[in-house]
């Protein structure tokens, strides 16, 4: 008997163990790395004071995702009065920073502008951590890498750039660290020639895979285009998929949408591409790839169309490769946000035309298109939740939308004179977080 009701309390705390981690949104498109979750009993409308379980005031703006795991939330963030970099993690339940890091090698290439950004429509602070529940891993434009652990205890450290050259793009460097299947991958695809004096000729583009708990290169895998100027920078992050039994990770950018085997990065499939002969100089990737019912989409940018290929191929994909595309003139069409898969369909929000659209994955039939209100654009990604949208425009206002019929349930007010916010709303157990560029919000019923 003794042994039968350790058994069953064994299996309860597996279950529960289980149920929690479902709970978590531990990278920036959440548990399936596809922008949805199925959480549950989450609030239509809320505002900064109605719905809030806790705000916490935060040191500066980043447009980083927080992440969620178990009671922690982790969150790069900006702290323009010291000019620092920071690395934080906040309590679930009470919103309490525990531990507050400056991070930061000091890395300033000549011409690099100030310690928190290179430009002025973004910080260093942009890519939004991820953790696999022992490590959490940070990254910052400047290519400063910092791993800890849940105590804050700062386990390694190394900075991209002063080891593998200076990054070579014209706008600061974002993209997001993916641990995935016992790695962490950082993707770098970059310019070939020198930018106002940042990079350097022939600068490679490349996938990287380090261990997490030290730090150290598994490998690096050169990841080449014919793609010229700016339209071989990107500032997507890389996705994992897995299809048929067959492990993928997925990258979008300079020209092309290509497959690599997680284990060695070798180069599985190429399709391409959204820039015909490669012709348009200027067709920078800023949408990660999404993929979803043996699909993978690509968004074109700048009103190029959003392309389907068929997930499992292998080589150089020709036009028989390619499932559908839409037609960049109409709804379907993103130059910044990630689309969305969830409950079997994909969501395209355009910036560009200010819709949200629900498309058929097997031909890319729109089921829904539905046109958002107020002059500002959304450059945050949407995230599924409870037969919900959520998603957050510059202003601060986020959408909620029916995820079945399209209807535009609540815009809700949360920033007051902010402007740029670009964060992606996260999910985590029945609580959605909300980040403006002064604090992050726990909302709920």
């Amino acid at each position: 008997m003794r042994l039968h009701r350790l058994a069953t309390w064994t299996l309860a705390l597996s279950l529960l163990g289980a149920s929690a981690w479902a709970a978590d949104w531990p990278n920036w498109r959440g548990p399936s790395y596809n922008g949805a979750t199925e959480a549950k009993d989450l609030p239509v409308r809320f505002s900064r004071t109605e719905g809030v379980k806790w705000s916490t005031p935060l040191p500066g703006p980043s447009a980083a995702t927080p992440i969620v795991w178990g009671d922690s939330i982790f969150l790069s963030s900006t702290d323009p009065k010291a000019q620092a970099l920071l690395a934080m993690a906040l309590d679930r339940k009470t919103g309490e920073v525990r531990w507050r890091h400056a991070v930061g090698s000091g890395y300033r290439p000549a011409g690099m502008g100030e310690a928190i950004r290179m430009d002025n429509r973004s910080d260093y602070a942009s890519p939004s951590p991820t953790t696999d529940g022992k490590h959490v891993v940070f990254f910052y434009g400047n290519g400063d890498t910092v791993a800890f652990d849940f105590a804050g205890r700062k386990l390694w450290s190394r900075n991209l750039q002063q080891e593998y050259g200076d990054f070579c793009f014209g706008w600061t460097f974002s993209s997001s660290p993916l641990l995935y299947d016992g790695r962490l991958y950082m993707q770098v695809l970059q310019g070939d020639m020198p930018v106002a004096g940042r990079g350097k000729e022939g600068s490679p583009s490349f996938l990287l895979a380090l261990d997490p708990a030290t730090g150290r290169e598994l490998w690096k895998a050169l990841r080449p285009s014919p793609a010229k100027n700016e339209s071989r920078e990107a500032f997507s992050s890389p996705v994992p998929y897995e299809h048929n039994g067959r492990k993928e990770i997925l990258l979008a950018g300079s020209d092309f949408l290509t497959s690599h085997d997680p284990a060695t990065g070798k180069e599985l499939w190429r399709w391409g591409t959204w820039n015909l002969n490669h012709l348009h100089p200027t067709l920078r990737m800023v949408p990660s790839p999404v993929a979803g019912a043996g699909m993978v989409l690509a968004c074109g940018p700048k009103r190029e169309p959003v392309f389907a290929v068929k997930a499992g191929g292998a080589g150089t994909l020709g036009e028989g490769g390619m499932a559908w595309k839409s037609d960049g003139r109409g709804a379907v069409t993103s130059d910044v946000p990630t689309p969305l898969f969830y409950r079997g369909r994909f969501y395209v929000l355009s910036d560009i035309r200010k819709t949200i659209s629900c498309v058929e994955p097997a031909d890319g039939k729109i089921v829904w298109s539905t046109p958002l209100p107020g002059p500002s654009m959304c450059w945050g990604s949407p995230t599924g939740a409870d037969g919900k949208i959520y998603f957050q425009s510059l202003r601060g206002e986020v959408h909620v939308v029916d995820a079945d019929k399209g209807d535009l349930l609540a815009t809700n007010p949360m920033a007051e004179e902010e402007n740029e916010l670009r964060s992606t709303i996260a999910v985590a157990g029945d609580n959605l977080f909300v980040r403006t560029n002064s604090r992050l919000y726990c909302i709920g019923k």
